[in-house]
């Protein structure tokens, strides 16, 4: 595809995209380089808080030299549209750990968008993303997990959850694996629901208002993705402060 040709539909990667809002910023830079030492560990982060009606694409190409490990935290909250795209390639005995969460109203495009090819053997890799959708809002996960031929060994798993505040909005969710070794363990699970009504009755029983029911019942949902996090309180004090402005 040539540099300067926008992405169509018909490339998987860019299935769901907001390709207009794309076109204004069009071509995007090259991806940014991390490269984890062999035997190191790492952990990173990403605040995706573009201004209201701004377009924000991050793209970064990961990879993970033999035995080291890298834990990867990311909340995509800004922006028309706002996408984070990881391109991880796994060496021999790795280990790559992601924590994902998406939050979105109004007529927000929000993508996390990942390629986790384990190159060697013995290498393994969790992502976990949540989602919590409202308004017209589109919030997207597509991840591929590529296992090459060679890469015996690999524990690979992904779990997907999206919570839609209001039947307008949209979640999709795409695990897809590739495996060309044969002895492999990969999983993973997607699933889109609502607020357990039951729930928010029991909170309004005892007297809490119906927003803050709401907003607890949702940071419960996100609890536990950035636990570990390199910057766990902002993370989270971010996320809190979208989670109020939904409710």
């Amino acid at each position: 595809m040539s540099a300067m040709l926008l992405p169509t539909r018909k490339d998987e990667a860019w299935r769901y995209a907001d390709l207009d809002a794309l076109a204004r910023v069009w071509p995007v830079a090259a991806p940014e380089q991390i490269i984890v030492a062999a035997g190191q560990a790492e952990t990173r982060y990403l605040i995706q808080s573009a201004a209201d009606g701004a377009v924000a694409i991050h793209q970064l190409a990961i990879t993970l030299e033999a035995g080291s490990r890298l834990d990867f935290h990311v909340l995509n909250v800004g922006g028309a549209y706002g996408r984070v795209s990881l391109d991880v390639t796994l060496k021999d005995g790795a280990h790559f750990e992601l924590g994902g969460v998406i939050l979105g109203t109004g007529e927000q495009v929000l993508e996390i968008v990942t390629t986790v090819t384990h190159a060697e053997p013995n290498a393994t890799s969790n992502q976990v993303v949540r989602s919590v959708l409202g308004g017209h809002a589109t919030g997207s996960y597509l991840g591929k997990v590529a296992v090459a031929r060679d890469a015996q060994k690999t524990d690979a798993s992904q779990s997907v959850k999206a919570m839609l505040l209001d039947r307008t909005a949209t979640a999709n969710a795409k695990p897809e694996l590739e495996i060309y070794a044969d002895d492999v363990k990969c999983a993973h699970g997607a699933t889109v629901g609502e607020l357990d009504k039951a729930a928010l009755f029991y909170l309004a029983s005892r007297g809490l208002p119906p927003a803050e029911a709401k907003q607890l019942l949702l940071q419960a949902f996100v609890a536990g993705v950035f636990e570990g996090a390199e910057a766990q309180e902002a993370l989270t004090s971010a996320a809190l402060v979208k989670l109020g402005a939904m409710v």
